[in-house]
């Protein structure tokens, strides 16, 4: 689409129009919206062509200029209605850019909307109180994941062509597992969280998603770079990423494992099928595969949950509209008001300590394999309708191999490979070195040219 707006053989305001009329009548079916920014994004559409016209030389345009790129609900977008996924903030405007937001404009998209999250991004699937369920296209049954759920469903959908994620134990992967897509949580450090939101404990990362490897990546090279204030910088990367989607891997020394460290998790035959297949695949390509000892075990997930529970009540509300907040946040802030700094400490000391001891085991490898979740596509409602406790445990054990690289700040990506006989995606977990996403993409689109996803399309794609 860059390239053809660049040429002029496409309008951005084309564009524009074609996505805004898919949203408007097809969006009610998967909810993949908070918010569509129908007249802003038409005045964008509208800038963008004069600066095509305008243009001496079109390479010299910006990278995605014309693009329409919807931003996650977790993302401040000034002047535009953010509510972190909560009826606390229903009705809050947003007053500043996020850094993100600011790269993706500078780059020269269009911004059609934010995507639906759940309340303040704590939870794996997208359902709450400011908009309905975000579901996957491939069955809208089932929920599209979280907490970019919808920036997944927006993308698998056709109501945008590539969408900004952000993923604190997941986000980005576990959406585009579910809904069929590539998803990159880039390396910790690599994509700016500020200029508002903090990043103390370097678990969350904006990142892309998309239906091509080449996609993703372009949009990762426009998201990029760091900022002053940020309290992690990611290593320097040779190149584009974008160029890495070009280039041949060469052959890999791949580790792969199956094991969880959620405690009771069991892995679905469908994901097991997943995984075995994808490894077959890599030793067919002539990748080196080994099974990777373990390296995280079931006593770090008590310490991930210290950590995620003090999160959850970074986000202010006062205490007036508590009620307005979801179960599972009001249960999750308990537990984070509750831990006593010591404790805090505690917890993150521990996970760097464990870190120390994996790194050179992992450091071993180009990749590690893993499935991406432990369950197919779950319904709406399977977390959503329990009890905290309940809807906590059941997050744990459908997603027990993401967030050990939120820990670590390690690149990490899904890969669409497998479908299900009910028709139904399944993707595949590949996680680098740190500063390695280059080496993960490339890994990728070979994969992608072995076994070619693009032309599978939920039914709604046509419609």
């Amino acid at each position: 689409m860059a390239a053809a707006v660049r040429t002029r053989e496409v309008s951005p305001v084309e564009l524009t129009d074609h996505y805004l009329a898919r949203i408007e009548r097809l969006d009610a079916q998967v909810g993949a919206y908070a918010t569509v920014t129908a007249e802003r994004a038409r005045d964008e559409a509208r800038l963008a062509e004069k600066a095509v016209l305008d243009a001496a030389d079109p390479a010299e345009l910006p990278p995605l200029l014309g693009v329409p790129v919807p931003v996650k609900d977790l993302n401040l977008v000034d002047g535009v209605r953010t509510t972190f996924g909560s009826a606390v903030y229903a009705d809050l405007t947003g007053f500043a850019d996020d850094n993100v937001v600011t790269r993706l404009r500078d780059a020269g998209s269009v911004l059609l909307g934010k995507t639906a999250a759940p309340e303040f991004g704590l939870p794996c699937y997208t359902e709450g109180a400011v908009s309905p369920p975000a579901r996957t296209p491939w069955d809208t049954s089932r929920s599209a994941g979280g907490s970019s759920g919808g920036a997944a469903a927006a993308v698998a959908a056709g109501l945008a062509p590539v969408a900004q994620g952000s993923d604190g134990g997941g986000s980005i992967r576990i959406p585009s597992s579910v809904c069929g897509l590539v998803g990159i949580k880039p390396t910790r450090g690599r994509v700016s969280h500020g200029p508002i939101v903090p990043d103390l404990f370097g678990l969350s990362a904006n990142g892309p998603i998309a239906r091509t490897v080449r996609d993703a990546a372009l949009l990762l090279d426009v998201m990029a770079g760091h900022m002053p204030g940020d309290l992690y910088a990611a290593p320097p990367v040779d190149g584009a990423f974008s160029a890495y989607a070009e280039r041949p891997p060469g052959r890999l020394r791949i580790a792969r494992s199956i094991q969880p460290a959620v405690p009771d998790a069991e892995v679905h035959p469908d994901c097991v099928a997943a995984y075995e297949e994808a490894s077959a695949l890599l030793e067919e390509l002539g990748h080196e595969v080994v099974e990777l000892p373990q390296v995280f075990g079931p006593d770090l997930v008590p310490h991930f949950e210290t950590l995620w529970g003090v999160m959850a009540t970074l986000t202010p509300v006062a205490a007036e509209s508590e009620h307005l907040l979801q179960p599972l946040t009001r249960w999750l802030r308990a537990r984070g008001e509750a831990t006593g700094a010591p404790s805090l400490l505690q917890a993150h000391a521990a996970l760097q300590s464990a870190l120390r001891a994996a790194f050179p085991v992992m450091d071993g490898f180009d990749a590690i394999l893993h499935p991406t979740l432990a369950q197919p596509p779950a319904p709406v409602g399977y977390f959503h309708d329990q009890e905290p406790a309940e809807n906590f445990e059941r997050q744990k054990r459908f997603t027990p191999f993401c967030a050990m690289y939120n820990i670590s700040g390690q690149p990490s990506v899904n890969v669409p490979l497998h479908w299900t006989g009910d028709g139904l995606p399944i993707g595949i977990m590949l996680s680098g070195r740190l500063g390695g996403e280059g080496t993960l993409i490339s890994l990728s689109a070979q994969l992608e040219e072995a076994r070619p996803w693009i032309d599978r399309k939920p039914p709604i794609w046509t419609a």
